[in-house]
């Protein structure tokens, strides 16, 4: 299995580079994460992002729909790719230590 290296980081994940344990997840390791999918610096909305992404699969098990993302954080889509240019699926929900979707979220 592939592992991602970054400063103290070094943790195993599948072959999209999300991690496998999503129990391992905190900030700092998300902030490794975020510099994979082009952000180099997490600003307070892009925490606002991910702290929904986790609570929601928390909750649920699953990723939300990108509608319901961007109805409950107040961010349209043309903001989620500004803040996350791969993506709500690859580059949001890598950072916030989710599986990989696999469906549209």
């Amino acid at each position: 299995m592939p592992t991602f290296e970054h400063g103290e980081f070094k943790v195993e994940v599948d072959e999209d580079g999300f991690i496998t344990d999503p129990e391992i997840w905190n900030e700092e390791l998300a902030t490794a994460l975020a510099t994979t999918e082009g952000v180099d610096e997490m600003t307070e909305e892009h925490w606002k992002l991910v702290n929904y992404l986790r609570n929601y699969y928390m909750q649920f098990g699953i990723a939300p729909m990108v509608r319901k993302l961007c109805k409950e954080t107040g961010f349209p889509l043309k903001k989620v790719y500004e803040m996350f240019p791969s993506g709500p699926a690859k580059g949001a929900c890598k950072v916030a230590g989710l599986p990989k979707p696999t469906g549209c979220v």
